[in-house]
């Protein structure tokens, strides 16, 4: 049996997403083996990150500072905003080098089942930043709450005048873009289509 502090820390990796318990062991215990300046280094740079990282004031994504890199980037297409669920999906969809637009980022999805609704994911900021804005692509994953909240933006964008189009089906249903490949988000941002 182990000692209840490995416990606790074996508990506390379980909760992250795709650790299992077998895993999170694993992890506690490499820890262990580790120098104590690393461990150190370790627990000061994750409670570093909570406390320096907060929503960038435009695209609510995360930053260290007021504005993120891209939205303070001259370079950026500012007449399209690309529509996505999570920060994560933002660091995705950049490594394809193919997207020079702007980001919004939702924080989730609507989901009435779950009393998830408009108020509830960032869809308002969104609304409030579209002066100037050509086109929105909707780039959220492709599953049941994520279909909901595309047609739901989708329809609140249609009397603004602004071409609103998702991204192509090469992300299979039921994945989350963090977890596609390059190639795969590269043909898909290629291939969006006008909702």
């Amino acid at each position: 049996m182990a000692p209840d502090a490995i416990d606790q820390v074996v508990e506390l990796f379980a909760t992250l997403p795709t650790i299992g318990r077998k895993t999170a062991r694993r992890l506690a215990f490499h820890l262990l083996r580790q120098p104590p300046e690393f461990v150190e280094q370790f627990a000061a740079s994750l409670v570093s990150m909570r406390t320096a990282v907060r929503e960038c004031t435009q695209c609510c994504t995360f930053t260290d500072r007021d504005v993120c890199a891209i939205c303070a980037s001259p370079k950026r297409d500012r007449s399209t905003i690309c529509v996505v669920e999570h920060p994560s999906d933002v660091m995705a969809i950049e490594r394809t080098h193919e997207y020079r637009g702007l980001y919004h980022v939702l924080h989730g999805t609507l989901s009435p089942l779950d009393n998830i609704g408009p108020d509830d994911v960032r869809i308002r900021e969104l609304l409030g930043r579209l002066d100037g804005v050509n086109e929105v692509i909707l780039a959220i994953n492709p599953n049941v709450e994520g279909e909901v909240t595309t047609l739901y933006i989708a329809r609140q964008l249609q009397t603004l005048g602004i071409r609103v189009t998702r991204i192509a089906r090469g992300v299979p249903v039921g994945t989350d873009l963090e977890f596609a490949d390059d190639a795969t988000l590269a043909k898909a941002i290629e291939g969006r289509t006008t909702l």
